[in-house]
């Protein structure tokens, strides 16, 4: 109930306008004299965002160019964009991508970075020559190599034959892309792919690169199709919602983007997405971070079809993304999720006028850039007539007159669903609002029923913050899946109209001496984002679970005390939500997942 959407405000100085800043060039050749050129385009006190712009000024194409600089210690590159960086202390190395090495004589490219410290670059190169102008070294980029072959394709591996691409200098290896990312990197032009799924789509190309670590283009592609298998690799959890939450902000710091889903093996075992989050602002649905919801450009090994966005094309970003994995997993449908935790402040003001809201709502979702991307629309109110970040003070029957409004402006066609507060305390959160009355108009729940306790409560005492049922010794009667869900079946909301929730990290404490529940402790263990939460992928091995309570694991490790849900739980939690009739289930959210999938399939397999 607080993770799902702090974990925004860890990257609010990555949220920023980017637009204008990714150049896409055309292909050329090699060149005599450039500059590359240095600005602090922002400061914003621990860090900084910096751009080189790299210059042609001299008469001959440039192929290639590779920047190189010190910093002084203690400031360095966090993340960048448009250049592919590496650093060996502190010196660092920026190299350009496979589509904006060339400049023609006077064309210039820009590339940037998010740095942390004060300091200055010193020490310039361009091509290990000078900055300021000088004659800069080039040679010429390989070839593209020959559209690969497929043969002796199996359930699982296939072999790859292609024709040897040329350069001046020769060639060192070529890299094997399998939809678009980097599988292999080999001496020689025939490569055998294993560890494949049966019965399931794959695309090949490679591409050269020569003895100075030039990369040339991409080769044609091939398709691939595994034998084997069913139909295509759709999920089969019969009728139930299997809904993973894509955080718009988890393109910067976290790296996560929806060709993730693909790689990792989500997609196909996955029946909704929940973008989140859009923003609600005087009383109307907008859009958040416009970069990276339609404008961030994406390269062909980082998109989902496998193709390089262009400068002049009319949608990129998350949402071009999305569009291409429902092209490619056509039984996906991606709902646009508004509100969470940061930004449920505006819908006070927006249950003042349900129809001018819903109005607003739908012309965001409906807009024409993208309206073949959303099949509906996700309400994220935390919490109607009660306190989240903010308090609310809306009356008991302001979350029912948003959602009828909702219906009544999207109609049947299109999906209406609504996060809503796992607290099935009495009194608590359920209680303040007519979830009961307003279920008629959504066509599910997605119930958080995670989140109960956590270092909020810095000295415990320690419990899962993701209880199936109560226990003896329970810090608060009613923080619980069990009695959340009987609450809301008591309100009147049918059974197949709510999701149980699932969280893909754990919180935790530290300065625990107890490895049983129900310990003191001294604050919030360590966490990579924010002090007392940890993805799963992480905990899994630096601290594996040891117990468990509740129908969810605990793990005690040093004087650390964390609780997370593993493939094992989860496989308890979908047997119970079966049983109780549930519609099925969600999850916050997938980049917490390891990178082959492994707490999705849980779910999926567990609703089957």
């Amino acid at each position: 109930m607080r993770f799902r959407h702090r974990a925004a405000a860890g990257f609010a100085t990555l949220l920023l306008p980017f637009a204008g800043m990714v150049g896409l060039a055309s292909p050329a050749q090699a060149a005599t004299e450039a500059t590359a050129t240095y600005a602090k385009t922002q400061d914003w006190g621990s860090g900084f965002e910096g751009k080189w712009t790299v210059k042609n000024t001299g008469t001959t194409t440039i192929t290639s160019w590779k920047v190189e600089w010190d910093f002084p210690s203690g400031t360095s590159v966090t993340s960048g964009w448009d250049a592919d960086f590496s650093s060996s202390g502190n010196h660092w190395t920026a190299k350009n991508k496979s589509w904006n090495g060339t400049l023609a004589p006077g064309a210039s490219v820009s590339f940037g970075f998010n740095g942390s410290g004060s300091g200055s670059p010193s020490n310039c190169k361009l091509n290990g020559g000078s900055c300021d102008g000088g004659t800069v070294p080039g040679d010429e980029a390989p070839s593209a190599p020959g559209t690969p072959t497929a043969s002796n394709i199996t359930d699982t591996s296939v072999k790859l034959t292609w024709s040897a691409a040329t350069d001046d200098n020769g060639i060192k290896n070529y890299d094997v892309l399998r939809d678009g990312a980097k599988v292999a990197t080999v001496t020689g032009t025939s490569y055998t792919d294993s560890g494949l799924t049966a019965g399931t789509d794959y695309s090949y190309a490679v591409q050269a690169r020569d003895t100075a670590d030039q990369t040339g283009p991409v080769s044609g592609a091939v398709a691939v199709r595994t034998t084997g298998g069913d139909d295509g690799g759709d999920p089969d959890p019969g009728d139930k919602v299997n809904l993973g939450y894509f955080t718009e902000w988890g393109v910067y710091g976290r790296n996560y983007h929806v060709k993730n889903l693909v790689t990792s093996g989500s997609a196909s075992k996955i029946t909704h997405i929940n973008y989140a989050f859009g923003n609600v602002k005087n009383g109307q649905c907008t859009v958040d971070d416009t970069y990276a919801a339609y404008d961030k450009a994406y390269t062909a090994d980082q998109s989902v079809s496998g193709q390089a966005d262009t400068w002049d094309q009319p949608l990129r970003g998350n949402f071009n993304q999305l569009r291409q994995l429902k092209a490619k997993y056509p039984h996906i449908k991606v709902l646009y999720s508004f509100g969470g935790w940061t930004y449920s402040g505006g819908f006070g003001q927006a249950a003042q006028n349900a129809a001018a809201f819903a109005k607003s709502c739908k012309a965001v979702v409906e807009d024409p850039r993208w309206a073949d991307v959303f099949d509906g629309i996700d309400i994220d109110w935390e919490y109607p007539n009660a306190c989240g970040l903010t308090c609310d003070t809306s009356g008991p029957a302001a979350f029912k007159n948003l959602a009828q409004a909702l219906r009544a402006e999207f109609g049947k066609d299109y999906l209406v669903t609504a996060a809503i507060t796992a607290d099935g305390s009495n009194g608590g959160k359920i209680d303040a609002a007519d979830y009961g009355g307003a279920s008629q108009y959504l066509d599910w729940y997605n119930v958080m029923t995670y989140d109960y306790f956590g270092a909020f409560n810095k000295t415990g005492p320690t419990a899962p913050h993701s209880p199936l049922t109560s226990y003896n010794g329970i810090p608060q009667e009613g923080f619980n899946s069990a009695a959340a869900i009987a609450k809301l079946k008591a309100k009147g909301v049918p059974a197949g109209k709510l999701l149980l929730g699932i969280g893909f990290y754990g919180r935790g404490w530290t300065g625990v001496t107890q490895a049983a529940p129900g310990g003191s402790a001294t604050g919030a263990a360590p966490g990579t984002y924010e002090a007392g939460i940890e993805d799963y992928k992480v905990l899994k091995n630096t601290c594996p679970a040891n117990g468990t309570i509740a129908g969810t694991a605990y793990a005690y490790c040093g004087n650390n005390w964390w609780s997370y849900d593993t493939p094992a739980t989860i496989a308890g939690k979908m047997s119970w939500a079966k049983n109780q009739g549930l519609g099925g289930a969600f999850f916050w959210e997938f980049s917490g997942d390891t990178s082959n999938g492994e707490l999705v399939s849980a779910i999926s397999n567990g609703l089957k």
